[in-house]
């Protein structure tokens, strides 16, 4: 079979099937978005997981479809859409690839896999190229088409490149090496004497003091199985973060559901006697942050990596917020047991606790 990619707007022109994204009419889902129609036997903690998952299951029905579809470009949903393009080298690649996945949707890796460094050069060439080719995600210029519309340019690039890169990484080496070496310099630094981890399974969280932000790759790279995380910088500089683990329906296991963050704002903003103000992303923000606010960030900001954007000083002690957090999560996390599969609806009247 040559399946090809059509723009998400051609979606019922024929069979498509929808990767990474919903739409009416898909001959077959592999997403792994909350709600999605995704078969069960195919559901995956990633989009690209359930593509290669449905690779190795061919009488799935809609599968037999040619066209191949995403609403929007990122590393997850592109790995996706070339799976199903290049079903034998991804088949012959499905450890590496679902690597890469979960490092671009999830910012974890385990550093120990054999195939860590291949992942993140992968990664980082991706990065790079559409950064430098296009635009970073969710930085489209002003007046620019919708994304759906825009991302279509993206794969036409990619698709056909892709295949060279996965083999032969030093291909890629002048567009991927910078950020690699970033993120490698970076998760030295947090294995040295200067990084303190404190874990709390039982709400999910993990509480990091470094003296300095860095990528996320790096940060939430050995976070793996929690879906908070405090990060506790030097000069009383902190950002809370809520993982997009917990913004999809993650298939490996049970998480507690996300919670509001506007109470916890509000109680730091009690203590709080700098000049600057906590604010908190919504809830069904991919990635809700917990901060203090100079000058609101653009989604571009809040996405990028946290050594990009400003973090300003608190006059709380960390030790303070770090006992804020946890007990705000532990009030909120009362009586909750985790569970698969969270509808919104679930999310926010689990959210109630923090309101009382």
């Amino acid at each position: 079979m040559n399946r090809y990619f059509v723009p998400f707007a051609q979606l019922r022109r024929q069979p498509t099937i929808v990767v990474d994204s919903t739409g009416l009419g898909a001959a077959l889902t592999l997403a792994h978005w909350r709600g999605a129609a995704t078969p069960e036997n195919l559901r995956d903690d990633t989009s690209a997981g359930s593509c290669l998952r449905a690779l190795h299951a061919p009488a799935t029905p809609g599968l037999e479809a040619e066209a191949v579809t995403a609403n929007h470009f990122d590393i997850d949903g592109f790995i996706g859409v070339w799976a199903l393009l290049n079903p034998e080298l991804a088949l012959a690649h499905e450890p590496l690839l679902r690597l890469v996945a979960i490092l671009c949707d999830f910012r974890e890796i385990d550093w120990q896999n054999p195939l860590a460094d291949h992942a993140l050069q992968l990664t980082c060439w991706l990065n790079a190229e559409e950064k430098a080719r296009f635009y970073e995600p969710f930085g489209a210029p002003a007046r620019r088409r919708r994304e759906d519309e825009a991302s279509a340019e993206k794969f036409a690039w990619f698709l056909p490149r892709f295949a060279e890169i996965l083999l032969d990484p030093e291909a890629g080496r002048a567009a991927w090496q910078p950020e690699y070496e970033r993120v490698q310099a970076a998760v030295a630094a947090l294995r040295g004497p200067l990084t303190q981890r404190t874990d709390y399974p039982d709400i999910g969280l993990v509480v990091i003091r470094t003296p300095a932000p860095v990528p996320y790759y790096a940060l939430f790279g050995p976070t793996v199985g929690f879906d908070w995380v405090l990060s506790l910088y030097d000069g009383q500089r902190y950002e809370l973060e809520c993982k997009y683990t917990t913004w999809i329906d993650l298939e490996s296991r049970p998480t507690l559901p996300r919670l509001p963050l506007a109470p916890l704002a509000a109680r730091l903003n009690e203590l709080e006697k700098s000049n600057y103000r906590w604010t908190a992303d919504q809830l069904t923000d991919t990635g809700p942050l917990l901060r203090l606010a100079g000058r609101p960030l653009s989604k571009a900001e809040r996405y990028a990596d946290p050594d990009g954007r400003p973090i300003y000083a608190s006059s709380l002690a960390a030790s303070a917020v770090e006992s804020e957090v946890v007990a705000f999560l532990q009030k909120g996390y009362a009586g909750i047991q985790p569970k698969r599969y969270w509808t919104w609806a679930e999310v926010r009247a689990a959210g109630n606790n923090t309101m009382k």
